[in-house]
C-alpha cells in the first residue's frame, strides 16, 4: 500500500480501511482540518493541570474538617484511584483513535449513537455553563484587591479575553494552558515542602509533628465506626468535584501533533502527579492544621473573594511567617479559574464541533477556520454563556442555579460512561480479532479498572443523596437539586434513541479504524540527558 500522510505520520497498512481515511479527508474538505499544534509538554501539563482545581486550594480544608485527617486521606486516595483509571481507560481509546470528540464520539461509535449524542449534549452544556461559573468568580476575585469594583466589568472583560485566546487557536490554548498549570503545580510543590517544614519545626513556631492526628475526635472523625465510614465517603463527593476536567485529555488528543506517543507519556505520569499533588497535599493539611479549625470548613462556603485569607494554603503560608500569603493565593486562585474558564471554552467547542461532524448538532457547528477554530460553535457557546451570566447578575439567581443543578451530575454521568465506553471497545476489539500489540497504550488492570470505577461512581452518586436526605432540616429542593440531572441526561438519550430508531452496535460492526492515527517517529530521545535538576523539573512539569 503507498504511502499517504494522514494529519501527520505515515499511514500505515491497517487492512482494508482506505474507506476510513478518504472519509476523514472528506470530512477536512467539507469542515475545514483541525489544527494537531498541541506537543507532547501541553498534553502532559493539561493532564495534571485539569485535576487541579479551586478545590485543591478550598475545599481540601472542608475534607479535613468532615472525616479528619486520616478520612480525608482516605477519601481523596479512593477518587484518586478513580480518575487514575477513568483516565487510563479514556487515554487507550484516544491514543488509539485521536478523535476531537473524544468520548462522546466513543459512546455513540462502540455502544450507541444515543448514548454519544446524550453524553455529548450534557457535557457540552457543563462545559458552557463553566463559563459563566468561572468568569463570574474571577470578577469576585479582583473584589479582594479593589472592593467597590462591580464583579461584572471585569467578568465581562474575561469572557472577551477567553474568546479571543480561543480565536487564536488551539496552540495559543495548549501553551496558555501549560503555563497556567505551570503556576498550579509549582504552588503545590512550594506548599508541600513549607508544610513539611512547618510540621517539623523547620520554620513557623513550634514542631507539630502527628500532634493533630492524636487530637479529641481525629484521625477519622465519628463517634461510632458506621459514622466514620460515613464520614469518609461522604467527604467523597468533596473530592470528587475537586478533580473535575481530568477527561479533557481525551479532547486535546484530537488536536495533537502525535497523540500516540504524546496520550501514554501523559497518562503514564498521572498516577505519581495526583499522588504528589493531592495526596501529599491532603496529608499536610492534616497534619499542621487541627480538623477543628474552624477556617477549614468556612473556606468552603465562603465567597471566592474572601476565601484567599482563610484557605488552607493561605493558613500553612501564614504559620511559616511568610508575607502577603492571601495576596499569593488569591492570585494563584484567579489563574486557576482563569484556566478552567479557558478550557471549558476549549471542551464545549470541540464537542459541538465534533456532534456537528457527526450529525447530532447542526453541521455548521462542525466548520472550522483557518486556524483550526469551529467559529459557529464558538459564537454559540459565548452566547449561550453571555446569557446565562445576564440572566445571574440581573436575576435572583434562581434560574442560574437551577442551570448549575442540571449539569452537578454531569461529570460523574461522563465518568462512569467512559468505563462502560472502554469495556465495549475492548469487547470489540477482542470480537474482531484485533491484538493488544496494536494499542499504543493498554490500560492497567482492565477490566478491573472499569469496574472499579463504576462501582466508586455509583457510590458517589448515593452519598450524594445520602447527605441530601440526612440534611436537617430536610428540604426536598435539596433532593431535587442532586439527582435533577441524571433524569434530563437519559432523557436526551432515550430521545435520541426513539427518533431515530439507534440500537446497540453489534460488536462486529464498531469502528475501529476511522481516525486512526500512528506514531511519528522521531530522531530525539524521550529521556534526553539531562542533570538531576532538570530531570526533577522535567517530572514535575
Amino acid at each position: 500500500m503507498s504511502n499517504e500522510n494522514h494529519y501527520c505520520g505515515e499511514k500505515e497498512d491497517y487492512g482494508n480501511n482506505s474507506m476510513s481515511y478518504d472519509h476523514a479527508l472528506t470530512d477536512d474538505q467539507q469542515y475545514g482540518a483541525v489544527k494537531r499544534d498541541l506537543k507532547s509538554r501541553h498534553l502532559q501539563m493539561i493532564a495534571i493541570g485539569g485535576t487541579i482545581g479551586t478545590g485543591i486550594f478550598l475545599s481540601s480544608g472542608g475534607s479535613v474538617a468532615s472525616a479528619g485527617p486520616l478520612g480525608a486521606l482516605i477519601s481523596y486516595t479512593i477518587v484518586g484511584t478513580m480518575v487514575f483509571f477513568i483516565v487510563t481507560s479514556l487515554g487507550e481509546m484516544s491514543a488509539y483513535l485521536p478523535l476531537p470528540g473524544a468520548f462522546t464520539t466513543f459512546g455513540a461509535r462502540f455502544v450507541d449513537p444515543a448514548l454519544g449524542f446524550g453524553l455529548g449534549v450534557g457535557y457540552a452544556f457543563q462545559w458552557i455553563i463553566t463559563v459563566t461559573i468561572e468568569v463570574t468568580a474571577a470578577g469576585m476575585i479582583l473584589q479582594y484587591w479593589w472592593t467597590h469594583l462591580p464583579m461584572w466589568i471585569p467578568a465581562l472583560i474575561f469572557i472577551v479575553i477567553l474568546v479571543g485566546i480561543t480565536l487564536l487557536g488551539v496552540k495559543a490554548f495548549g501553551e496558555l494552558e501549560y503555563w497556567f498549570s505551570m503556576i498550579k503545580v509549582l504552588t503545590c510543590v512550594v506548599f508541600i515542602i513549607i508544610g513539611i517544614l512547618v510540621d517539623t519545626g523547620a520554620v513557623g513556631d513550634n514542631f507539630i509533628g502527628g500532634r493533630n492526628w492524636h487530637i479529641e475526635g481525629a484521625p477519622i472523625v465519628g463517634e461510632t465506626a458506621k459514622d466514620k465510614t460515613v464520614n469518609i465517603f461522604t467527604t467523597c463527593v468533596w473530592a470528587f468535584f475537586s478533580f473535575g476536567g481530568t477527561e479533557l485529555i481525551g479532547i486535546t488528543a484530537g488536536e495533537s501533533s502525535n497523540p500516540a506517543k504524546a496520550v501514554p507519556k501523559a497518562i503514564r505520569q498521572t498516577f505519581w502527579r495526583i499522588l504528589l499533588f493531592y495526596i501529599l497535599s491532603i496529608m499536610v493539611i492534616g497534619l499542621v492544621i487541627p480538623w477543628t479549625d474552624p477556617t477549614l470548613l468556612n473556606s468552603v462556603f465562603a465567597e471566592v473573594n474572601e476565601a484567599a485569607t482563610i484557605a488552607p494554603f493561605t493558613t500553612v503560608f501564614k504559620m511559616a511567617n511568610l508575607p502577603g500569603a492571601d495576596h499569593a493565593i488569591n492570585a494563584v486562585l484567579l489563574t486557576a479559574v482563569l484556566s478552567a474558564g479557558q478550557s471549558s471554552f476549549y471542551a464545549s467547542t470541540r464537542t459541538l464541533m465534533a456532534m456537528g461532524r457527526e450529525g447530532k448538532m447542526p453541521a455548521i457547528f462542525g466548520r472550522v477556520n483557518s486556524r483550526g477554530v469551529p467559529l459557529y460553535a464558538l459564537a454559540f457557546v459565548t452566547m449561550i454563556a453571555s446569557i446565562a451570566f445576564v440572566a445571574d447578575l440581573v436575576g435572583t439567581g434562581v434560574v442560574f442555579k437551577w442551570l448549575v443543578n442540571l449539569t452537578g451530575m454531569s461529570a460523574l454521568l461522563t465518568w462512569m460512561s467512559i468505563s462502560v465506553i472502554h469495556l465495549r471497545f475492548r469487547a470489540a476489539f477482542k470480537a474482531q480479532g484485533r491484538s493488544l500489540s496494536d494499542l499504543p497504550y493498554v490500560a492497567p488492570l482492565f477490566p478491573y479498572s472499569c469496574y472499579i470505577s463504576i462501582a466508586l461512581a455509583l457510590m458517589i452518586v448515593f452519598m450524594q443523596g445520602y447527605q441530601s436526605v440526612t440534611t436537617v432540616p430536610f428540604e426536598a429542593e435539596g433532593v431535587v437539586a442532586v439527582f435533577v440531572g441524571a433524569p434530563v441526561f437519559f432523557l436526551t438519550i432515550i430521545i435520541w434513541k426513539i427518533w431515530h430508531k439507534t440500537k446497540l452496535i453489534p460488536l462486529m460492526e464498531v469502528d475501529l479504524d476511522s481516525g486512526r492515527h500512528v506514531i511519528v517517529p522521531s530522531n530525539k530521545s524521550d529521556k534526553p540527558n539531562m542533570s538531576i535538576w532538570k530531570r526533577i523539573v522535567h517530572f514535575v512539569a
